[in-house]
């Protein structure tokens, strides 16, 4: 019971400076209070903060050095596909210039991975392709076609047979999720990229893998268009 209870409170101090951290609210090179202090501020030990430091040094936010004490890091250091780095951005309102670089992020590895599924994928897969599309054609609301985005692009990437892929998106399935939200909501009808979705099932389900890249290609430049489109008109407003 009280293991329970020592994970519990340093992975709240986690959560609580990693927040902060990638957040703005702590900066880098800011030197985090001495350790009595800090943990009782926040109230836990000793033990569950330096566990959590570990935590947090693990990820890249912060350093220890003897006699100096712990600094935040640069985000340069930060594992910024971390998982809990990339939940603390995303909850923080992705900033512009993060949404581009996750939009870079697409363009580089989701045609790629589009005409590998159309080489690879097995049956069991395109039916999986096919029922993520099916939800998207039948969301009644934005969450529910969120949802059914982020699983078509799981299944596509699963379709590779490729596990460094697959865990891949295990890794940036918060900031997918956060975006695909954040697109549909800016679009005047939050399923207006179906048939770019409908134009990949359909390459990958006829093994085109060229036919499957370009479709996704446009798929996502078009994403980037309607992102673009709306930061332009927030600044006009």
């Amino acid at each position: 019971m009280k293991t329970k209870s020592a994970r519990s409170l340093h992975g709240h101090v986690v959560q609580e400076l990693g927040q902060r951290i990638v957040g703005g609210k702590l900066r880098p090179g800011d030197l985090l209070p001495r350790e009595e202090r800090l943990a009782e501020h926040m109230e836990v030990s000793r033990t569950a903060l330096r566990e959590a430091m570990k935590v947090l040094s693990a990820k890249g936010l912060v350093e220890s050095r003897p006699k100096v004490g712990t600094r935040v890091r640069e985000p340069r250091f930060w594992h910024q596909l971390d998982a809990d780095v990339l939940a603390w951005r995303c909850a923080s309102m992705p900033t512009e210039d993060f949404v581009q670089k996750l939009l870079e992020m697409r363009e580089i590895i989701e045609p790629a991975a589009a005409a590998s599924a159309a080489r690879h994928c097995n049956a069991e897969q395109l039916e999986r392709l096919e029922m993520a599309f099916a939800a998207m054609e039948n969301a009644a609301n934005l969450d529910e076609w969120a949802e059914a985005d982020l699983d078509f692009h799981e299944a596509v990437l699963t379709a590779t047979n490729n596990e460094l892929l697959v865990s891949l998106f295990s890794v940036i399935e918060t900031a997918l999720g956060t975006f695909f939200v954040l697109s549909a909501r800016t679009a005047k009808n939050f399923k207006y990229s179906l048939p770019h979705h409908q134009k990949v099932l359909e390459a990958i389900r006829r093994r085109q893998p060229e036919a499957a890249r370009r479709t996704m290609q446009r798929m996502v430049a078009d994403s980037r268009s309607n992102m673009n489109r709306q930061s332009r008109g927030s600044g006009k407003g």
